[in-house]
C-alpha cells in the first residue's frame, strides 16, 4: 500500500476522545465524522475520496464510492442492509462481532436465572400482597447446576454463553456450521469465550438441531440471520423439546418461527421463554406473548452497553492497524454466509 492519505468517513457518531485515538494510529488518515443513518445526507466531494466508511447504515450508491476499499459496520448483523449492492461487491467488509458478547451472555444468564427460579411467579404475586399457599412446591427452581443448556451457534457470543454456563455447573451442548474449524477466528474480549471449543460435551452440526434440543434444559439462540436460518425453529424443533424447557432468543428476529412458538406454549410443549428479539419490531401490540405469564420480552436491547462504543473503536484500531499493514482484516464477511 503507498504512502497516500487515507479518507476515512464515520457516519456513526463518537465521541472526540475515541475519535482523537483513531487519529493517533496514523497520520496518514484524514477522518471525516459526518453522522446520519441515511446515505443521501452524505456529501458526494466526501463519498468521492471516502477509502475507508464506518456506518450503521448508510450505504451511498457503488457509483458514488469510486475510491471505497472497505466497509465496517458499527454492530455483528448485517441482516437489516441485506441485498444492497455493496455487500455484493468486492469490496472488503468488516463487523462488530464479538464486541457485544459480554453484555449479551450476562442478559443470557439474567434470562436463564429469571425463569428457572420461577421469578415471574414472584412478580405476577406480588400485588396478592401474601404469601401463595404451597410455596416451597410453587417457587421450586430448576438449578443450572447440572442442567444441560444447549446453545443454537457457536459464535463469539455463544461461547461466553458456555464459559458462563460451565462456570455454574451446567454441562454445554452446541450447534455449529463449520464442523472442520472449531477454533474462534474472529475477534473476542481477552480471558472471553471458548476459543478452541473445549467447553462443549459434543458438538452438532445444524441439520441435528432437533436431536440436540431433545437433551436440552435450555435452548439459546445465536445465529445470524440469512437465508439459510429464517425460520429454522419451528413446530417440529419445539415437538421435540422438553415440556421442561426454557427457550431464549438474543440473535435476529426471524429465526424462530413465532406462530409455532406461541402455539407451543399455549400447548405447554415448553415451560417459558425470554425474548429479545421479534420478527417484526417493535413486537405488535396484538401479539399473545404480551399476556403470557411464563414469557420475558425485552426490546432488542441485548447489545446495549456503555462500553460499546469504547469497544468498538477498540475492535476498529486494530483492524486498521492491519489494513495499514496489509494483513488480513478480523471479522470479513463472507457473502456466501450472508455473515
Amino acid at each position: 500500500m503507498s504512502e497516500s492519505d487515507i479518507h476515512l468517513l464515520l457516519t456513526v457518531p463518537f465521541p472526540a476522545a475515541l475519535i482523537e485515538r483513531l487519529q493517533s494510529i496514523s497520520p496518514r488518515l484524514k477522518i471525516t465524522s459526518h453522522p446520519t443513518s441515511d446515505a443521501e445526507d452524505l456529501p458526494e466531494e466526501l463519498l468521492q475520496e471516502t477509502e475507508i466508511l464506518y456506518t450503521l447504515s448508510a450505504l451511498p450508491d457503488l457509483d458514488l464510492v469510486p475510491n471505497l476499499r472497505w466497509i465496517q459496520f458499527h454492530y455483528s448483523g448485517v441482516d437489516h442492509v441485506m441485498g444492497h449492492p455493496l455487500l455484493g461487491s468486492d469490496l472488503m467488509i468488516t463487523t462488530m462481532s464479538g464486541v457485544s458478547a459480554p453484555q449479551l451472555a450476562e442478559l443470557t444468564l439474567m434470562f436463564i436465572l429469571t425463569l428457572s427460579h420461577r421469578m415471574l411467579k414472584f412478580i405476577h404475586s406480588t400485588p396478592e400482597e401474601h404469601w401463595a399457599s404451597g410455596r416451597l412446591k410453587r417457587y421450586q427452581p430448576q438449578e443450572l447446576r447440572g442442567s444441560t443448556v444447549g446453545i443454537v451457534g457457536y459464535g463469539s457470543v455463544g461461547r461466553e454463553i458456555a464459559r458462563l454456563c460451565q462456570a455454574f455447573g451446567a454441562s454445554v451442548l452446541t450447534t455449529k456450521r463449520d464442523l472442520k474449524h472449531l477454533s474462534d477466528d474472529g475477534y473476542s474480549l481477552e480471558g472471553l469465550g471458548d476459543p478452541e471449543s473445549e467447553i462443549p460435551d459434543r458438538i452438532y452440526p445444524p441439520e441435528a438441531l432437533r436431536s440436540m434440543v431433545s437433551l436440552c434444559d435450555f435452548v439459546i439462540i445465536t445465529i445470524p440471520l440469512t437465508r439459510k436460518t429464517q425460520g429454522i425453529y419451528d413446530e417440529a424443533v419445539f415437538e421435540a423439546m422438553k415440556p421442561s424447557a426454557f427457550l431464549i432468543d438474543i440473535s435476529r428476529g426471524g429465526i424462530v418461527d413465532h406462530g409455532a412458538l406461541v402455539e407451543a406454549l399455549n400447548l405447554e410443549r415448553l415451560a417459558g421463554a425470554a425474548l429479545d428479539v421479534y420478527p417484526i419490531e417493535p413486537l405488535p401490540e396484538s401479539s399473545p406473548l404480551w399476556e403470557m405469564e411464563n414469557v420475558i420480552l425485552t426490546p432488542h436491547i441485548g447489545g446495549s452497553s456503555p462500553r460499546y462504543l469504547e469497544r468498538a473503536i477498540q475492535l476498529f484500531s486494530m483492524n486498521i492497524q492491519h489494513y495499514l499493514s496489509e494483513a488480513p482484516l478480523l471479522n470479513l464477511y463472507d457473502p456466501s454466509r450472508e455473515y
